[in-house]
This record gives structure tokens, sequence and C-alpha cells, in this order.
């Protein structure tokens, strides 16, 4: 496939609407008990995919099929409140209108400069049928490959009410076989995923992914445009039958709404192969574009940082011996990543709060004052005159009002020594991020709830306003926001790299392979991969980096952000100068991305187009099986060839035994050729690809 820019296409909608006397509406809605053969439909553009609607004796029902397949068996559709009228029983079907788009946008970074949203449009309405100004439209885009719909309910200017459960369901066949991760725990989404079949699922997070039985699509259930409201997971009431959960506030309540109000879209993702899953843009196309004009001071990057240091021991984040964050330090990381091209210099534990137990007293974390050893002002001079950025830190321990009541100060002081982004971090348990209400009273929040979700809003507004970009770890999920606010530049969501530092146990050599299919068709990740001492406490050791020195490489191409750390420490890398330079020559920002091969939890491969240039890179990773791959080379430019710098496992490699067993090579290929790739247990290959006729 030879990628090509596509011109804007431009919208193309027509809006047919019929009105439930001129259309026969009552009949199509089975209020009389008629079944779905009687439903109201929208198909794919492709025809593939349809999505049916309709009313069981007042009550919305809903499916999804393929190909005349059930994907989605019928589900329940509406709302409850706490005391107002629910959106879920006694409702009809009033008039239902259609559309349809096909237009490009342009991405200012991403993992393809170009994006087409192309989809069919319907918009029914549900109304009560004893109080016709109640009720709500369900819009619906069917894109090929999956659908979003969203609820969009009416309500009285000024009306306040208490939104206690969202009956949304997505039946899938029991059998099925899911990948996921446990929610409403006390870990946020760090955990490892899970293999199971979908009967054994409880409470998971989204994105959720599965393969229907019997050699089935599959099937990834997720949200776009999360705002304004709670975050959902999935709870499995019976076998195969999920429901759309909602993290409630501190006050029970799961969602407070005024007047009219939209929900996040529910998307359904459908693909023939696990690989199809990951080259959806659909959650991008449902998010609103981007609302802060000129964004042309977001920049992608990679940087290196006081970070990992912390992590494996050798320093600390507060005061003391080992300060990590100290003027000497940070200047010493200047120096090295202007050597090699980085960007920026991310540096954490410079700021008061540190001492102690950290992770319980958010409420003393200053954002503006340093430790004495640490000169923000001097070494933010040292860095710019060096061509280089400090990358600032704001971990709030979970206060969020302390840390909202500093924001703005905070930002501005980084403003005025010329930080443009800022890593935040939100360490603490489930439900366990702290409040003040109006009385001063503490409350209790999920990183997921609607609170915290309107937070980070509030933080990217307030650094969009100083042109900063945000990072944010333990994070509300993504849910495609960066086309809103493309100053959300990357956030962590998943176990990173860290778990290999001290997690007992780290990342098994699966994980990789799992999130590509699952946390990462949410949106870019914060890794932070590129770890050379991979047995830093030995090889035995209880915790260490469960990959070959190959695979950290490929997480650069694999595990997408637009920003990339280089993890590790500088002498590390000094030591093995020959694999760095991939690091040093990967880019972060893509003109187009796709996923090539590859099976959930077993191996994935990419290939992306570095933007601005005519180069490519490759990257796989496997499991803890080694394999063989073969990548056609034929999204290469025909006529055109190509210098391959290929690093990849030596024939011995395995994570456990040979980790640093590495192979690097050149050679000249064309689009006409196949590249055979040997991946050990635990391994994985990168490939950079130059054209020659650029001399290099």
């Amino acid at each position: 496939m030879r990628y090509a820019a596509q011109p804007i296409v431009g919208l193309l909608a027509l809006a047919l609407t019929a009105s439930a006397a001129s259309a026969g509406v009552a009949q199509l809605s089975g209020d009389a008990g008629v079944g779905t053969e009687n439903a109201i439909v929208v198909t794919s553009p492709d025809g593939r995919l349809s999505f049916r609607v309709w009313s069981d004796q007042g009550a919305p029902r809903y499916e999804i099929l393929q190909d005349d397949d059930r994907v989605v068996s019928p589900s329940a559709l509406g709302l409850r409140f706490a005391e107002a009228v629910n959106l879920d029983t006694r409702l009809q079907v009033t008039s239902v209108e259609r559309g349809a788009r096909d237009e490009t946008w342009e991405q200012p970074w991403g993992e393809r400069q170009f994006v087409r949203d192309r989809h069919n449009e319907l918009v029914v309405s549900f109304r009560r049928t004893d109080a016709e100004n109640d009720g709500f439209d369900l819009r619906v885009r069917a894109f090929d490959g999956g659908v979003g719909f969203r609820y969009e309910v009416l309500g009285d200017a000024g009306e306040a009410r208490a939104l206690v459960d969202e009956v949304t369901g997505f039946a899938l066949p029991e059998e099925s076989e899911a990948w996921w991760i446990p929610a409403a725990g006390w870990n946020r989404y760090e955990y490892l995923y899970e293999t199971t079949p979908l009967g054994e699922v409880d409470r998971a997070h989204t994105p959720f992914t599965a393969r229907l039985p019997d050699g089935g699509p599959h099937v990834a259930i997720h949200e776009a445009a999360l705002v304004d409201y709670s975050g959902m997971y999935l709870d499995q009431r019976r076998g195969g039958a999920f429901e759309a959960e909602l993290a409630p506030g501190s006050d029970g309540v799961k969602v407070h709404v005024t007047g009219e109000f939209v929900t996040p879209w529910r998307t359904i993702q459908i693909a023939d192969d696990a690989v199809g899953l990951i080259n959806s843009d659909l959650i991008l196309n449902l998010n609103e574009p981007n609302v802060l004009g000129d964004v042309s001071w977001v920049e992608p990057g990679k940087y290196v940082g006081i970070w990992w240091g912390m992590h494996i021991r050798t320093m600390s984040w507060g005061s003391g011996p080992i300060h990590g964050a100290t003027n000497e330090n940070v200047r010493e990381y200047i120096d090295f990543a202007a050597e090699n091209g980085f960007d920026g210099v991310l540096v954490e534990g410079w700021n008061y709060g540190w001492d102690g137990d950290w992770f319980s007293n958010g409420a003393i974390f200053s954002f503006t004052e340093s430790y004495p050893d640490f000169d923000l002002e001097a070494l933010s001079d040292y860095a710019l005159e060096r061509g280089v950025r400090i990358i600032g830190h704001h971990e709030t321990s979970g206060h969020l009002t302390n840390y909202e009541n500093q924001m703005e100060d905070a930002f501005d002081l980084y403003q005025e020594h010329g930080v443009t982004q800022v890593k935040t971090g939100y360490v603490a348990d489930g439900q366990d991020l702290i409040r003040l209400d109006e009385n001063g009273e503490e409350r209790r929040e999920w990183h997921y709830g609607q609170y915290t979700v309107n937070h980070h809003i509030r933080v990217l507004e307030a650094a969009a306003e100083r042109q900063i970009s945000i990072n944010a770890h333990e994070p509300v999920k993504d849910t495609g926001l960066r086309r809103t606010y493309p100053n959300w530049i990357s956030r962590e969501g998943a176990r990173g790299q860290e778990f290999n530092a001290w997690g007992v146990p780290p990342n098994p050599p699966e994980h990789v392979p799992l999130l590509a299919y699952t946390r990462m068709l949410s949106g870019p990740m914060d890794f932070t991969p590129g770890i050379f001492d991979l047995t830093f406490h030995g090889f035995d050791a209880p915790s260490r980096v469960e990959t070959t020195l190959a695979k950290q490489l490929a997480l650069y191409v694999v595990l997408y952000s637009p920003i990339q750390m280089a993890a590790d420490l500088p002498e590390n890398y000094e030591a093995r100068p020959d694999a760095f330079q991939f690091i040093r020559d990967v880019p972060t920002d893509w003109a187009h991305s796709e996923a090539l091969a590859g099976e959930v939890g077993d191996f994935v491969v990419f290939a992306r187009a570095a933007r601005d240039s005519r180069e490519w890179f490759v990257g796989g990773v496997t499991d803890e099986d080694a394999r063989e791959v073969e990548v056609n080379l034929d999204f290469l430019e025909s006529g055109e060839t190509y210098l391959a710098q290929i690093y990849r496992d030596g024939a011995d490699a395995d994570w456990e035994t040979r980790p640093y067993d590495i192979e690097i090579e050149s050679r000249q290929v064309n689009a006409q050729d196949r590249l055979s790739v040997h991946m050990a247990p635990g391994g994985g290959f990168a490939v950079r690809l130059v054209p020659v006729s650029e001399g290099e």
C-alpha cells in the first residue's frame, strides 16, 4: 500500500426528516410488540454493518449485525434518574433523520496526518408516551468497521437532575474470548491484562476487546468524547450481557446534569482481524474538532529525564543525599539531550512536597517552590541556550483541590521560563482523589468520575492559555479528546515501564502485544520505552525488564505517542551506541501508520511513515514465543531504493537468558521485497528505511 494524502472532500449530508404521522414511525417502532424485522436501520457506507433500533413495548432496544450475522444481540438503551422521569420505558419513536458525511481532516500531530471521516448517520427521537417533552434523540453514526451512538437528552433550562443509572447494554456471545482489565478497583487502570472466556469477565474497563466464537470478528467496546460525564466501564450482569456502569461521585450520584445534555459516544469497533481494530479512526472521528485555534506551539518530540533513577532506587524524589533533581544532575541530562538530538529533559522531584510519605500528603505539595539544590531559572536558561527545554512535572498525589488552587500560578511560572510541556500525576488509589467542597470538607472521587473528568479539562484549558501541553499520568482514560484539545499530547492509563523496575510481577512478554489491541485503541500512551540495562538488579531479581534489547527499540514504533522518552540512564546508552542510534533516529510524528499483522496478546507489526520526510519505520514485538514474520514492503514508494537499517534479535536471543543479543545490519530493499525477521522469546525488531536517493 502506498500512502498518498487525500484532499479535503467536504461534507456530503442529506438530512431526510420524517414525522411519525407521515412515515408510519409508530409501526416501525415496534410499540405493538412486533419484532426486530420492523427496526429502523442505518448501515455502514460499505453496507457490511447495520445498526438496528426499535421500541419493544416502550423499551428502546438496538442490535448490530455484520454481513447479516449478529455481533451485538438485542440490548437495552436508556437512562434513569433519582427523582426525574426515567428514560428507559414508555418511549415511542416520533421522528427519524438521516444523513451522511465523507470528509478528510488534518491532525496537527498524530499517528497519521490526514483522517477520513466517512459515515452514515441516523437520529431517532424517542419521547415518553405520557410526557412528550421528556425523552432523548439517539444519534448513531455507522462507519466501515464500527458504530458510535450517544444520547442527546431533552431538558428544561436550569432543571437539575441526578443520573443514577445508564442502562445501555452490550450483549455478546458468552463463548467469545476476551482481553480485559478489572474496573472499579484500587489501582486505576494499572493491571495486567486477563485473557479469558467472555463469561469469566466481571467488571472491566474499556477499551474492552473480544473475539466472537467460531472465527467470528474482533470487537472492541469503548467510548468517545468523555466530557462532563462519568467514565464508563462494563458490568457483566449475566452470560455475555454487559451493562454500562458509570463511576459514582462522592455523593453516590453517577452524573449531575442541568437542562439539555449529551452523553459520550458509546463505541463498538468491529473487524475481521485483530489489526483491523488498530487501523480504525472511529474514536477520533467522534470527537469535536480543535477548539484551541492555532496549536503550532504543541510540539511532538523525544525527551530524557530525571525519572528512571528514582524507580531503580539510585536517586530519590525527596531531598537528601541521592536527590535526583539537583542542578548538577539536570545540567548533565541537558548536555546529554543536546548532544543526542533530544528536545526536552523531564525533571521530577524538584518541588517541595516529596519528603516523607508523599503518597498520602498531597495537601502539602507546592508547585512553585523548588528545593534549594534546584534552580529553575538558571537551568531553564541553560537548557534553552543548548536548544533543549525543561519538561515540567506536577505530582498532585491525588489532591485535586490543592492542585487547582495553585495550577495557574504554577503554569505562569513555567511559561516565564520557557517550559512548554508538563507531566501531571495523580498517584492515589481508586476513589481516593481528594477535593474540598464549598464547606472545606474532604470528598473522595474516582479517577474516572465526573468531577475528575472535568478537572482534566480545566487543567488543559489553563495550560493552553499559556501554550503548555499536558502529559497526564494516573489519568482518566483517553477517549479521543486530543482532537478537541491538541495540547493533551499524551497520557499513561495502563501499566507502563516503571512496573519493570519494582513490580512483582513485572510486565510479562505478552504485555505489549496485549496493549496494542486494548489500551492503545484509545490513543497515545507515554509508556517510557528504551531501557538498555535490562537486568539492573540481576537476572534472578523478582523485578526486571522481560524483553530483549531489540524489543525496547521496537516499542518506539509499536506504542504510539507524539512524545517518547529515552527512559534509561545516559551511561547505559553510552555503553551501547550502535543500538542507541535507532532511538536518536526514530521520529514521533507520523504521516501515516498501519498495523500490518498480528494477533491479540501474541504479536503485532507496524509500519509508520515519518511526517515531513520520506523515511519509513517498521517495528514488531512478540510475546513469550519466538516467531518468524515476513513484512511485505509494498507500502514503500514504487521505483525507489531504500537502505534498510535493521535492529533485530540475535540467533540466540531470549529475554530470560540472553536479552542483549542483538544484530544490527543494513541492506538495500524496494517495494517489491519482503523482509523476513526472527523475533526471539520476548523479543522484537525495528527497521529504519531511508531513500537511497536522499544520499544517506
